[in-house]
């Protein structure tokens, strides 16, 4: 740690004196460090927590965090990285060109060279000339200086990342274990109703898309036997989204086979954790057709939530789940470390592998989600 102080005490004193950045690394990395310890102490806590599905699902949230928070980190590390280097070549290239000009006047002790082609006078102003040379000289040798200090210490910033954000990962795949397994072990969810397989599996084998299954469960009866959900209808505009990520195509956006969807198509990570925005009863969670495995949520009465592309999901049907509960994880592997480093670096958004496809229904005709969610 006094290490790490050391690198963000010298990195903004220099920053603040040169180009201003978009954000700083440091602040970037120090951020995710926080994260990542914050994330650890509740994955150890986890163990003795009465709601231990909650504190799992509060420790990916942690980990998901940290992980953005490092790949902003390691990207303008690299960023900077390539700035100074382009900096350096380009400043030790002007002291190459002084240095070469002061090589053609160094001194020379003959009568001959004391002699300048136009006279004394022409001798005093070639020795104005190298005099002021000299402390430009000097002004770029300290630039030079301090780039190539900087470089090292953001080099030292990284690597002391990478071993961080090697412990984060491992934690956070164990954290994605222990959840899972400790939802299958859950009991005591309040119930609506009761599933009639039989009536779920008519319902299935008609249904030819996710809107008709969707209308078809809509209609099936519900015997409340707890107490009403919370009234939701001021908080339209105010949900969180299910899962971390980024909107590919809005609502009723056509793909790139003209096909129009009445969702949004949000673009995630792997292993992304996937919650419950509001209080909700599980009309239903498993395959159907090519979306892969399918969560729908009723968190009031005539309004559904879809949720399709999930790899694994949690709950059983008729449950009632607070809100933020854990419904499902994305499909994917654990992250390579080498990989996600070189992926923060480029920048680039390959790590955005998996699609999680959302509807929502208001008395059995679809909406735009953009109505209830914040993003």
């Amino acid at each position: 740690m006094k290490r790490i102080g050391a690198i963000v005490l010298f990195l903004v004193f220099n920053m603040n004196n040169a180009v201003a950045q978009p954000v700083s690394p440091v602040a970037l990395a120090q951020a995710a460090r926080e994260q990542f310890a914050a994330a650890h102490a509740q994955l150890e806590a986890a163990d003795g927590a009465s709601n231990r599905v909650k504190a799992l699902s509060n420790v990916i949230r942690a980990y998901e965090e940290g992980l953005e928070a490092m790949r902003a980190g390691l990207r303008q590390i690299s960023l900077r990285e390539a700035e100074l280097s382009e900096a350096f070549e380009d400043e030790s290239g002007q002291v190459a060109a002084l240095l070469g000009v002061l090589v053609t006047l160094q001194p020379d002790a003959t009568p001959e060279a004391l002699v300048h082609p136009t006279g004394p006078l022409g001798r005093a102003r070639a020795g104005m000339l190298v005099s002021s040379v000299t402390p430009a000289m000097q002004e770029a040798a300290d630039v030079l200086r301090v780039q190539l200090q900087e470089a090292t210490i953001l080099r030292e910033l990284q690597d002391e990342a990478v071993a961080t954000l090697s412990i984060g990962l491992k934690d956070a795949q164990q954290a994605r274990t222990e959840l899972s397994q400790a939802m299958s072990d859950r009991v005591g969810l309040p119930k609506r109703f009761v599933t009639d397989n039989e009536r779920l599996r008519i319902l299935i084998e008609s249904s030819e898309t996710l809107e008709s299954f969707a209308s078809g469960l809509a209609v099936m009866d519900v015997v409340d036997g707890v107490a009403p959900l919370p009234d939701f209808g001021a908080t339209k505009g105010t949900w969180p989204m299910p899962v971390r990520g980024r909107i590919l195509r809005g609502f009723n956006e056509a793909d790139a086979a003209g096909v129009a969807r009445p969702g949004v198509l949000v673009a995630t990570r792997q292993l992304s954790l996937v919650t419950s925005p509001w209080p909700a009863t599980v009309r239903y969670h498993g395959a159907f057709l090519d979306y892969g495995n399918v969560m729908i949520l009723e968190p009031s009465n005539d309004v559904l939530l879809v949720l399709a592309g999930l790899e694994e999901v949690y709950g059983e049907i008729g449950e009632v789940i607070p809100e933020g509960a854990a419904i499902g994880l994305m499909g994917g592997v654990a992250l390579d470390l080498a990989a996600f480093v070189e992926n923060a670096e480029d920048g680039t958004g390959a790590g955005l592998s998996e699609t999680l496809y959302i509807e929502v229904r208001e008395g059995g005709q679809p909406v735009d989600p953009a109505v209830w969610f914040t993003q």
